[in-house]
C-alpha cells in the first residue's frame, strides 16, 4: 500500500501529487484544508516512502489510489495534480463509486510532449557520493544548468543522509512515455468535477474541452491568475481557496 499521511476529521479528501513530488509537497495545503475535513496525502508509487514497482502507468496508479480509498473508507473527494491528476481521472472513470468529487490540477486527458526526461537525467547525473549537504547538490545543479526555480522542488526528494533520491529514477525514466501519455478511457464520471489550471500554463487548452466533456460531463473550468503548471506552489492561498469553495459546495449538496 502507498505511504500516506492522514490528518483532520470530516469528509475525506485524497491528494495525489505530480511527477517528482510527494505528500510532503502538499503539507501546508493539506493542513489548512484539514480544519473542516479529513485529508489523506499519498506518496505515489516510485516516489517518497511508497513501494517501488517496475511500472508507473495510470491504470496501476489508479489501482493504488483505489486501494487506499477502500482501506480508509469510500467514497472520497479526490484532488490530483499533473501526473496525480491523470491518475485521479483514470480512477474516477474506471471506479466512479470510489470518487465523491474530483479536482484536477492543471492537466488534461491528452498525450503531451512535455517530457521531463531531462530532469530524470539531471538527477541521475548528480554525484551523490560527494553530497554532504543540500548546498552541494545545488552547486552541481548550477553546473548542470538546472533552472534555479526548479531546484528546490527537486531537492525535496533528495535524501542527503542516505545519499540517494526518494524517487525510482530508472523506472520513472523508462515509463516517461506512459507518464506523459494517457490510457484509453472509455467510461464516464458524472460526479462534480473541477479542472483548475494556472493562467500562465499551457497544459489545459480550450481545445481540450471537447475531450474532457465526454468523460466528465459536469466538468467546470477555472484558472488561477499568475500561476503556472505548479499552481499550488505558485499561488497556494488562491489554490486552497478555490478547492475549498468547490468542496464546500459539493458537501452542501450532500447535506
Amino acid at each position: 500500500m502507498l505511504n500516506y499521511t492522514d490528518i483532520g476529521t470530516g469528509p475525506a479528501l485524497l491528494i495525489a501529487h505530480g511527477l517528482f513530488g510527494s505528500a510532503r509537497n502538499w503539507g501546508v495545503i493539506a493542513k489548512r484544508l484539514s480544519d473542516t475535513r479529513r485529508v489523506i496525502s499519498v506518496d505515489m508509487r516510485n516516489h517518497g516512502d511508497s513501494p517501488r514497482f517496475d511500472s508507473n502507468g495510470y491504470v496501476d496508479m489508479a489501482g493504488d489510489l483505489a486501494e487506499i480509498i477502500t482501506h480508509l473508507g469510500a467514497p472520497m473527494d479526490v484532488l490530483g495534480h499533473s501526473m496525480g491528476g491523470k491518475t485521479a481521472m483514470t480512477l474516477a472513470v474506471t471506479q466512479p463509486d470510489l470518487v465523491r468529487s474530483l479536482i484536477i490540477g492543471d492537466i488534461a486527458p491528452v498525450n503531451y510532449a512535455h517530457t521531463q526526461m531531462h530532469l530524470v537525467q539531471t538527477m541521475q547525473a548528480i554525484d551523490l557520493g560527494t553530497i554532504t549537504r543540500r548546498s552541494d547538490a545545488i552547486a552541481q545543479m548550477d553546473v548542470l544548468g538546472v533552472d534555479p526555480a526548479v531546484q528546490p522542488f527537486l531537492l525535496q526528494s533528495l535524501d542527503v543522509k542516505n545519499k540517494g533520491w526518494k524517487l525510482n529514477l530508472d523506472v520513472l525514466g523508462a515509463e516517461m512515455p506512459a507518464i506523459i501519455g494517457i490510457p484509453d478511457l472509455n467510461g464516464t464520471y458524472s460526479g462534480p468535477t473541477l479542472f483548475l489550471s494556472g493562467a500562465q500554463s499551457d497544459y489545459v487548452l480550450p481545445e481540450h474541452r471537447e475531450l474532457i466533456k465526454p468523460l466528465f460531463p459536469h466538468a467546470r473550468f477555472a484558472k488561477i491568475p499568475g500561476a503556472g503548471h505548479w499552481l499550488h506552489a505558485d499561488k497556494p492561498r488562491e489554490f486552497e481557496a478555490s478547492a475549498r469553495v468547490f468542496l464546500d459546495a459539493v458537501q452542501a449538496k450532500l447535506a
